[in-house]
């Protein structure tokens, strides 16, 4: 799968497939994505996460044993599905909270009313994974379904008590003043805190009650407690942001020794109205990610090195190393 068809693959996001060829089916609960049927597929070791939608261009059927993915009639890649352990392939991801008291407007958690796994059933399900012989890495993450502090305190005793199983641990929560070294000291390995954007203007609008630049001293902090290339943040493309922002905000995050997520946006249905999406073209997708893969090779920070979380798992985005690092910059 080459970057051009994997961006186009993310640019689409869903294929129109016979679901009986795709074994055991998830509905993610986190992010723009959450209550959407989903699967991954592999291809020349490069993976991507679609939907599961009727409506698409896309067309997927099963040939000699692989999953042939056509477009207009002509095949596009063809590759494998990929089973997932919890949320992703080979890491136990696992979320928490399904509930959000902050209303970020491309979000659809906080109009799902979803669960709160206690902690005995996040570690039950840790456990479970753990059983299969494939979990490689642990991430968990969380909506904030009453204080970020109660959630933060909640990932705390996770983290501790997922130190035996001898495998990284990522986490990704809203932060708060004593969340880093917390979960440091808990035995995190990485951690995310999301700006979402870079773009002021659009933050206020976009992720009201939240505070970007208590984030952005958070992931300094974070940065100077866990290290370089092992804190990231996403950092959503298509809600109205020029491309020059995006460079902008890119370079600053990477200041911080932060490494960014170019995390494409996707309409949800419970948010129609709500906001202005458009989904970057493949074309965007790539500039950008070659302009972030140019940023963090002059500052000395890997995107394919890290263990946990979306950065390892490449299936909603292009990673800047992993997914570009055969082919020349452009």
């Amino acid at each position: 799968m080459r970057p051009e068809t994997k961006a186009e693959l993310i640019n689409i996001g869903k294929v129109d497939i016979d679901i009986s060829l795709l074994g055991r089916l998830t509905i993610p609960t986190a992010g723009p994505g959450a209550g959407k049927s989903a699967f991954f597929f592999r291809s020349g070791g490069h993976r991507v996460r679609l939907t599961v939608d009727g409506t698409s261009p896309l067309h997927a059927v099963g040939e000699n044993g692989d999953i042939v993915i056509m477009k207009d009639g002509e095949e596009l890649v063809r590759g494998q599905i990929e089973d997932e352990l919890i949320h992703c392939p080979e890491q136990a991801y696992v979320n928490m909270t399904e509930k959000c008291i902050f209303d970020c407007k491309f979000c659809p958690v906080p109009k799902l009313d979803g669960k709160i796994k206690s902690i005995e059933e996040v570690l039950e399900m840790i456990d479970k994974a753990h059983r299969t012989g494939t979990m490689k890495a642990i991430s968990i993450t969380s909506g904030v379904a009453e204080t970020p502090e109660i959630e933060v305190d909640r990932a705390v005793e996770v983290v501790r008590s997922a130190r035996r199983y001898g495998v990284p641990i990522g986490v990704c929560v809203y932060p708060t003043p004593d969340s880093t070294r917390r979960l440091k000291d808990a035995g995190a390995d990485e951690i995310k805190y999301n700006v979402e954007t870079m773009d002021r203007a659009i933050y206020q609008r976009s992720c009201v009650g939240q505070d970007l630049d208590m984030i952005l001293h958070s992931l300094k902090e974070a940065v100077d407690i866990f290290g370089h290339n092992r804190v990231c943040s996403n950092f959503i493309i298509g809600l109205g942001e020029t491309d020059d922002s995006v460079e902008k905000g890119i370079r600053e995050l990477v200041s911080l020794g932060v490494v960014p997520i170019l995390r494409p946006a996707s309409m949800h249905p419970l948010r129609q109205g709500e906001v202005v999406i458009e989904r970057p073209t493949p074309e965007r997708i790539l500039k950008l990610t070659h302009i972030l893969r140019k940023i963090l090779d002059q500052n000395g920070l890997h995107a394919d090195s890290f263990r946990t979380m979306c950065l390892p798992c490449t299936g909603c985005d292009l990673n800047p190393h992993s997914d570009l690092d055969e082919y020349n910059e452009q």
